[in-house]
């Protein structure tokens, strides 16, 4: 991280996990590791659990983000959330282009971009997820694939709307295996995208993007991750539903 430059960004992705009542007793937990933190800290829950967690954080430095938004403010699309929908709640952030959307749900690089640009629209800020499979690293290919993802997802997008969007690195080889890119691994590809960022809006604009790490991020491995200068934070799974754990993430960012 290097905190001069750019704010450090620990968020939680609670994917298809945890009740309303359950939420909002996980919120509480992670309240307090928030109070005191030099990071921002936002948890990203499945859409029945937004009201009541929005209700558990209030007053709170927590930030509540949804998982997903579709690209039209209304509409007949059965079983989606919209953009307006979630900003009129009082949700502040949004997760774009997980690769579980992607891979399970035909997300494309198309629609990352048409979402996006409705969450911005809204007021929403955006986390949008890159990343490669096992088979894309192994053939050599990460840094032009990322490099398409990135390009792709913020066409239309504005310097002054950059400011509103955190990028999340994702081998998606390491989301839910248990395996982690190493920290040397991590920094490389994060460095790619902000090349990127950097030849689409200026130097100055990529060192002020915050790019995080999310790949299986964990209490133990969240020191040495969070050392590199061009990881700024984590988009955690797992470890999110479990405080104590997160809590010691946020210790790491804090350092």
């Amino acid at each position: 991280m290097n905190k001069k430059l750019r704010k450090a960004v620990i968020a939680g992705n609670w994917k298809m996990n945890k009740t309303p009542e359950e939420a909002k007793e996980l919120v509480r937990a992670i309240v307090p590791a928030a109070k005191d933190a030099d990071c921002d800290v936002v948890v990203c829950v499945p859409y029945v659990d937004l009201f009541p967690v929005l209700e558990a954080a209030k007053g709170s430095k927590l930030g509540i983000g949804a998982q997903n938004c579709h690209w039209a403010p209304s509409g007949a699309f059965t079983g989606e959330v919209s953009a307006p929908m979630l900003s009129s709640m009082g949700v502040q952030y949004v997760i774009i282009g997980h690769s579980e959307r992607r891979t399970y749900f035909g997300e494309t690089d198309k629609t990352v971009n048409q979402r996006i640009r409705a969450a911005l629209d809204n007021g929403l800020s955006v986390i949008l997820c890159v990343g490669e499979s096992l088979e894309q690293r192994e053939q050599g290919v990460t840094a032009e694939l990322v490099a398409m993802q990135t390009k792709i997802a913020l066409g239309g997008v504005s310097g002054e709307e950059l400011k509103r969007i955190i990028i999340a690195y994702e081998p998606i080889w390491a989301i839910g295996t248990g395996k982690t890119a190493t920290a040397e691994q991590a920094n490389e590809v994060c460095a790619s995208i902000r090349s990127t960022v950097s030849s689409l809006y200026g130097s100055a604009a990529a060192d002020a993007l915050t790019i995080q790490y999310g790949g299986s991020m964990n209490a133990k491995n969240a020191d040495e991750l969070l050392s590199q200068p061009d990881v700024d934070g984590g988009l955690i799974g797992g470890a999110s539903l479990k405080p104590d754990a997160f809590a010691q993430i946020i210790k790491a960012a804090n350092r």
